[in-house]
């Protein structure tokens, strides 16, 4: 067996530079890649949204898409080295301008984000009322969301063909940004409204022969009778036999719309004169659109009313009504309610 010592072969002086160089220029394109700033074109600064629960990838396209980021294989590469798929916060993010990948991953994990404030629209809302819930709570100018209620280009932009934005804004609960505009809050409960009316719904109007306005503004009269959800039903199969019949709907809250202006919500004798379609005491049908926002619980009403042969309701004192077939029931439960009334009195 051969003996000898294990030869240990050193690189060369060129060799060694020549490594040495690579690893130098590979560090350098590096620093260059990842912390070079990197500029958009449009006005500073971007805004991006990050919901809970989105994915890296999800947030890396947004910021694409946004033009924040000129490459996505960078933005992945220096997050994965950070961990942030685990550590992104969701917010609102407002991006200066000249952030390198390096810092944006940063501000992504340890960022300031916008607040989030809860706003409740209650059902049945009008158009008047959505406007001081959202200047109370959103700071928003209440005469610029009636202004873009009326506003013919946002109607337009929102892919509607009405007058108003009134009954097309569904009443619920949301979450906004602390710095949302008009338009941002508006658009976002119209796309709401839209989310009920799906093919299914689609389908059941096709079978009632009516309109998605036509809906809506049949949901709003019975968000306006009620707040007692369970008689909804009850109530829209009353009007629907009103309208089959061509019998005037002589619905209240259609005068009480009327008369909105001069703050007070009691119907009188005179106002049942007032001359206009949404008088359903003088016209027959439907008025020509919504009186307010409503629900879902009474857009699904309008939808699926109830088949009955009940053509009158009058409040019973408890919150409900009591329905009636004939005109003569109908006059007897009237009674009992006024003299309720005087009783409380």
């Amino acid at each position: 067996m051969a003996n000898g010592k294990n030869k240990i072969h050193l690189l060369s002086k060129s060799e060694f530079f020549l490594v040495l160089s690579f690893f130098v220029f590979a560090l350098g394109f590096l620093i260059f890649i990842f912390f070079t700033p990197n500029y958009y074109k449009q006005p500073e600064p971007v805004v991006i949204d990050i919901p809970h629960g989105a994915t890296l990838s999800t947030v890396i396209d947004s910021l694409y898409v946004h033009e924040v980021i000129p490459n996505r294989t960078n933005m992945k590469i220096i997050s994965y080295l950070y961990g942030a798929e685990k550590k992104i916060k969701a917010g609102r993010y407002k991006i200066p301008n000249g952030l390198s990948y390096v810092k944006l991953v940063d501000l992504l994990i340890s960022g300031t984000t916008m607040l989030e404030v809860i706003v409740t629209i209650p059902e049945g809302s009008s158009q008047i009322e959505v406007a001081q819930i959202l200047q109370r709570d959103l700071n928003i100018d209440s005469s610029k969301v009636m202004e873009l209620s009326k506003s013919r280009s946002f109607i337009v932009s929102l892919g509607l063909n009405v007058d108003n934005l009134e009954g097309y804004l569904l009443p619920e609960t949301y979450y906004f940004y602390s710095d949302a505009t008009a338009e941002e809050v508006l658009r976002r409960l119209k796309i709401h409204m839209d989310k009920l009316f799906t093919p299914a719904v689609q389908k059941q109007m096709d079978k009632l022969g009516m309109t998605k306005h036509q809906i809506l503004t049949l949901a709003s009269i019975v968000d306006g009778e009620s707040n007692y959800v369970p008689e909804f039903k009850t109530i829209a199969g009353v009007y629907v036999n009103r309208l089959k019949k061509g019998m005037p709907l002589q619905a209240d809250p259609t005068i009480q719309y009327l008369i909105r202006d001069k703050h007070r919500s009691r119907v009188v004798l005179k106002d049942l004169q007032i001359k206009s379609k949404y008088n359903t005491y003088l016209y027959p049908g439907l008025p020509p659109g919504p009186i307010n926002n409503p629900g879902k619980d009474a857009i699904m009403a309008a939808l699926y009313p109830e088949k009955n042969n009940f053509l009158y309701f009058v409040a019973n004192g408890n919150g409900s009504h009591i329905f009636a077939k004939t005109l003569d029931e109908h006059n007897t439960n009237v009674s009992h309610y006024r003299a309720w009334r005087r009783s409380q009195n």
